[in-house]
């Protein structure tokens, strides 16, 4: 039996992704394979304070697990597709993106502040976190009187920050919580024409070396599934 040993970052999320590219494949192919999961820390996983916004279209989410690629360390890797940098390094490729789960951003308000559940309801001045340029500059276009503030950090410790009242709301990828089964959590499904994602969240990457023709082979079937 074929043992592929996939790879990712080692936050609980990652984890997920990995378990539903998994159960994804399995659902599309009766060949029997053992998977070994692999995680790595990198650059952004160590570095919690640099912005998103300055690192946007880089490989700080995906350095090390491309480099354990190129390494023969691991098969495939498995990223957020968003997280995916502008130029694919030399020697790799990306063999399929999924469906997204969900393609949009979500509003999550601290408990002390459910009654005012929403973008329009939230009261001057509140602090809302956001990370990405995108997100920051739809909330300043849409809500001039909010202090946007940048966070960073997983889903679990965006949400730890929250809960510690260092933020009134943060802004997530919705996705994000269901695939942890915190739809609890979401207090407003954003709009698009509030905020408008980046258009491959919700997706999931597989990436591959060029040269790994069956790897390609196995989860290319995964495209848009």
């Amino acid at each position: 039996m074929k043992i592929i040993k996939i790879g990712a970052r080692p936050s609980k999320l990652s984890l997920k992704q990995v378990e539903e590219v998994i159960e994804k494949l399995r659902s599309l192919t009766k060949v029997s394979y053992t998977f070994e999961i692999k995680t790595y820390k990198t650059t952004g996983d160590i570095d919690k304070e640099t912005s998103i916004s300055e690192i946007e279209g880089s490989d700080f989410f995906t350095d090390t697990i491309e480099k354990a690629l190129l390494n023969n360390e691991i098969d495939v890797a498995v990223h957020s597709a968003k997280d995916l940098p502008d130029v694919i390094p030399k020697g790799l490729k990306i063999v399929a993106i999924t469906k997204s789960l969900n393609p949009f951003d979500a509003l999550v308000v601290r408990e002390e502040l459910k009654k005012f559940g929403s973008l329009d309801k939230l009261p001057k001045g509140a602090v809302v976190g956001a990370s990405s340029i995108r997100r920051k500059e739809a909330l300043r276009k849409y809500r001039d009187d909010l202090i946007i503030k940048d966070i960073r950090g997983n889903i679990d410790e965006r949400l730890e920050k929250l809960d510690k009242c260092e933020y009134d709301a943060i802004i997530v990828a919705a996705c994000a919580l269901i695939r942890l089964r915190l739809e609890n959590r979401i207090s407003q499904i954003i709009p698009f024409d509030i905020v408008q994602p980046h258009p491959l969240q919700g997706c999931l990457a597989i990436e591959a070396r060029e040269d790994d023709y069956e790897i390609e082979q196995i989860f290319s079937r995964l495209n848009s599934k």
